[in-house]
Formats: C-alpha cells, sequence, structure tokens
C-alpha cells in the first residue's frame, strides 16, 4: 500500500493526513519570500501575453492599411490617440523585457548564468536593456 510523499499515516489510527505545506508559491508572502529571479519569471510569462493580445492591434492596423479609407482613418486617430500610444509604449516595454529575458533563456539553455549571483545580475541586466532599448526606440519615434 504506497502512499504519495506528501502524504503520512498516524501511527496510532493508521489514516492518512496530507502534510501542510505550500502548495504554489504564488503564496507570497506567507510561505516564500520574494526573489527577482520569481519576478522575473512571472513577468516574462506575463509579457508574452501582452505580446500575443497587443499583436491583434498590429493585425487590426494591417487589416485597416489595407482596406484604406474610413478603416484606416479611424484605426490611425486610435492609435494617435493617448490610449493608443500607451498601448503601443506597453507593447514595446513587453516586446523588449520578452526579447531580453529570451536571451537569458538561451544562455540557461547553454548551461550558463545558473549560479545565484549570476542569475541576479543577469536578471537586473535583462531590466537595464528594457528600459534602455524602450527609451531609445521612443526617442527615436518623438524626434523622427
Amino acid at each position: 500500500m504506497g502512499h504519495a510523499p506528501t502524504d503520512r499515516i498516524n501511527p496510532e489510527t493508521e489514516e492518512q493526513s496530507s502534510m501542510e505545506r505550500p502548495l504554489s508559491p504564488f503564496m507570497f508572502p506567507t510561505w516564500y519570500r520574494f526573489q527577482i529571479t520569481s519576478g522575473l519569471s512571472i513577468l516574462h510569462r506575463l509579457t508574452g501575453i501582452g505580446l500575443a493580445v497587443g499583436s491583434i492591434l498590429l493585425v487590426w492596423w494591417l487589416v485597416a492599411v489595407a482596406a484604406g479609407g474610413e478603416w484606416f482613418a479611424a484605426t490611425h486617430a486610435f492609435i494617435a490617440s493617448p490610449l493608443g500610444i500607451l498601448l503601443l509604449f506597453l507593447w514595446s516595454v513587453a516586446f523588449f523585457y520578452h526579447l531580453c529575458n529570451g536571451i537569458r533563456h538561451l544562455a540557461w539553455d547553454a548551461g550558463r548564468g545558473f549560479e545565484i549571483r549570476s542569475a541576479y545580475r543577469s536578471g537586473y541586466a535583462v531590466l537595464a536593456a528594457t528600459a534602455v532599448l524602450t527609451v531609445l526606440t521612443w526617442l527615436t519615434v518623438i524626434l523622427a
């Protein structure tokens, strides 16, 4: 009669009871101390979702360009609005973060950067590169 490693048997009653331990790392800060590596992992997933959702705006714009006329005018008005610019800005941040963190993951796939100090340094480097690339891109857009 095998039991899962998370179970234990009370020797007096021979009843099975579950061990009380955390079920998910999303139980911050009750069970886990926050670490940048955990935050960056969650952010990588969220930016992936953001890129997928933001791609809908890109497809909408491409269809509007092909359709021309009123469709394009309405789409351009939305994208040039403050909300449209904010969405483009957030999409660019998500893009650069996901790109830089993806490169970090490629280094990990090659077996490099697993040491705690390296993981923290590369995490901060990803955040810095995201900020620099986003600022450079938007400066180019604004100044062009």
